[in-house]
């Protein structure tokens, strides 16, 4: 159960951040707790149904997207794109910022 904790986080925290919101503000659009989101993020602790619902809904995505990279990413752009930012999803802030600098130097 703890790894699908685990990536259902990832997942959440994907969607978040592709769509620009911080945790606070998944948050309160899913009438959450922050913390909650926090720890649904790093797989401290699992969502009941009621809860991934709300936030689904707050991400405007179907509730399975938040359990798997294959059915909204790649059919959201597929290709590398798609393979790219599936790979992107698990990674936390901290290596998210350090590839985001890569990129950024190799643009110019």
């Amino acid at each position: 159960m703890a790894e699908l904790e685990k990536r259902f986080g990832r997942m959440v925290a994907a969607h978040r951040r592709l769509r620009g919101m911080t945790q606070e503000a998944l948050a309160a659009k899913a009438e959450i707790s922050t913390d909650m989101v926090s720890k649904i993020e790093i797989g401290a602790t699992g969502a009941r149904f009621p809860n991934i619902e709300k936030i689904a809904a707050a991400l405007e995505v179907d509730p399975a997207d938040l359990f798997t990279t294959e059915r909204h990413f790649l059919a959201l752009r597929g290709g590398v794109y798609g393979e790219l930012t599936a790979e992107l999803a698990a990674l936390d802030d901290e290596r998210l910022l350090k590839v985001r600098a890569v990129i950024r130097a190799m643009l110019g």
